[in-house]
């Protein structure tokens, strides 16, 4: 009986040793496959940023309020031109809508984005490892827009507008982005409540483009206000390889 007793002590230590083993090369191999990810979405945006020389692009802006988001109360659509010595500027194509919506969310919207991307500036904003703490999600790659993807949980550095608390969806081969989805970490506006935000993106020359973006959030004296805007027609301009 005690040999019997000694012997079912010895396999129950085994077998806590054998789950304590496989428990820690899961974690090591969770671990790798962070960091190679981390280091993916780093590589790919520099690349971006390395290989674009300009490029210029149609945007559609669109205003709904409440739950109607079938016909916008405002809308407008510009042709945006970056160039990274200089950000970006805009020229509008058309407009409509009252005057005061108008002011409040297109107008904030493009001076926002114009500051954004100055020089100097646009760096604090990549979705790139030194804004972002980044975590791979557990679960291995799952389908999002007909492409094979990692999910990646992000967490500002620091508070802005345009810092995403939430997801970001890399493609699995290439680690560029996909969409990102989530709280904006901080309000862009006194009279404004959380904002949630999303962006799509697709690949346009090689690279990540925005294609589709909305943001929902409380205005004081108007209500749940939802922005979309709509992406089309880039023209992008590579640099010279040297």
């Amino acid at each position: 009986m005690i040999g019997c007793s000694r012997l079912g002590a010895a396999r129950t230590v085994a077998a806590a040793a054998l789950l304590f083993w496989l428990g820690s090369v899961a974690l090591v191999a969770q671990q790798t496959g962070e960091a190679t990810a981390i280091r993916g979405i780093d590589a790919a945006v520099q690349a971006r940023i390395e290989s674009i020389a300009g490029y210029t692009v149609n945007e559609h802006y669109a205003v709904f309020k409440g739950s109607d988001e079938t016909h916008p109360v405002a809308e407008m659509t510009v042709k945006t031109v970056y160039r990274p010595e200089t950000g970006k500027s805009y020229t509008t194509l058309s407009q409509s809508g009252p005057e005061i919506v108008q002011k409040m969310a297109f107008g904030k919207l493009l001076e926002g984005e114009k500051d954004l991307n100055l020089p100097g500036n646009r760096e604090a904003s990549w979705l790139a490892s030194a804004n972002y703490e980044m975590k791979l999600k557990p679960g291995g790659a799952e389908r999002l827009d007909g492409r094979e993807c990692l999910a990646v949980a992000i967490s500002p550095r620091r508070k802005a507008p345009n810092l995403v608390e939430g997801t970001l969806w890399v493609d699995a081969k290439d680690y560029r982005i996909v969409r990102i989805q989530g709280l904006a970490s901080k309000s862009p506006s006194l009279f404004a409540g959380a904002t949630q935000m999303m962006r799509e993106y697709a690949d346009v020359s090689g690279f990540a483009m925005a294609t589709h973006a909305r943001a929902t959030s409380n205005v004081f004296l108007l209500g749940k206000i939802t922005v979309t805007i709509d992406y089309s027609d880039y023209q992008i301009q590579l640099r010279t390889a040297k």
